[in-house]
């Protein structure tokens, strides 16, 4: 798709012959004939640059570039006469990208147009390096969740909410039963097969404002934010049936099914988050200790707090 352009100028002679020569080197070209109006199309459509005049009827260019660079993504190249009392340094200090002297050699125009879009395409590729280095260090790589380090992170952050807004906190933590001999008898291929299913169960059972991860090994956690420990219920057991559907098949004709056990705890009013945490680490054991595939919600007691 070719790069969009505006062209900013109250001089007609002059806009529409920068238009027509940069619509040459196959760029999409929309002019305007003051700021007012750059700033209308810029509203409707995205503009990758502005090339701009500075001395203009109304709002300036240098306030135009101002105006540009605080409220949309785009780029913008100040044009100025040589006799102008602007100066380079006053367009860079305003968010200017490059700075042009009239009257305009078409071609030095172009190139520097080019060097823009370079840059911002360098600044574009740059950010989706950084966000993508962002997903992988918070998501763990065999289930797509995120993993232990994101969840006390974020754990941290929806218990100072609660403190804020004082709404309720649930928190899950669920364990594969036998999974320790499913991989000892069948190996960590057939192993990660399990994990990788439980992964997907978890992301589909939850709510928008809810969120999944990895905790270690066999050990997952759901935070569950506005939510007491009766909502709390209705997530694991979606979690959990919807897991009893799943099957398994590690060797040809046989088929095992998995299930798993679950701890569910509310979190309590000034409690330490390591409390929190441990609360629902005993909540799971003790669904363990029951026969396992099984649900135990276990409230705090004045010692948690």
């Amino acid at each position: 798709m070719a790069a969009s352009i505006l062209i900013v100028d109250d001089d007609t002679a002059i806009r529409e012959s920068m238009q027509e020569f940069i619509q040459m080197s196959n760029f999409d070209v929309d002019t305007a004939a003051s700021a007012e109006e750059a700033i209308e199309i810029l509203e409707d459509k995205e503009i990758d640059v502005v090339i701009t005049d500075i001395m203009m009827t109304g709002m300036s260019g240098l306030e135009l570039t101002g105006i540009i660079k605080k409220n949309y993504n785009t780029d913008v190249i100040v044009m100025t006469g040589f006799c102008a009392d602007y100066s380079y340094e006053e367009a860079i200090n305003k968010g200017a990208n490059d700075f042009v002297f009239k009257p305009i050699r078409f071609e030095e125009l172009i190139l520097r147009l080019k060097r823009v879009l370079n840059e911002r395409k360098l600044t574009k590729d740059r950010i989706q390096m950084l966000e993508k280095l962002k997903k992988l260090a918070i998501t763990d790589g065999l289930t797509n969740l995120y993993n232990s380090r994101y969840f006390y992170s974020q754990l941290e952050l929806e218990v100072d909410r609660f403190r804020r807004y004082n709404h309720p906190l649930s928190l899950l933590l669920l364990d594969i039963d036998h999974f320790k001999q499913y991989n000892d008898a069948f190996g960590h291929i057939e192993g990660d097969k399990v994990l990788v299913k439980l992964g997907k169960v978890i992301k589909s059972c939850l709510r928008r404002m809810d969120t999944g991860y990895r905790y270690g090994g066999e050990e997952f956690t759901i935070i569950l934010p506005e939510t007491g420990s009766e909502e709390a219920r209705v997530v694991a057991e979606r979690v959990k049936s919807t897991l009893m559907e799943a099957t398994f098949s590690p060797v040809p004709g046989k088929e095992i099914q998995i299930t798993i056990s679950i701890g569910l705890t509310e979190y309590a009013l000034n409690e330490e988050i390591a409390s929190f945490v441990q609360r629902a680490d005993r909540a799971m054991y003790m669904s363990k200790e029951s026969g396992r595939d099984q649900i135990t919600s276990l409230p705090a007691t004045p010692s948690d707090q």
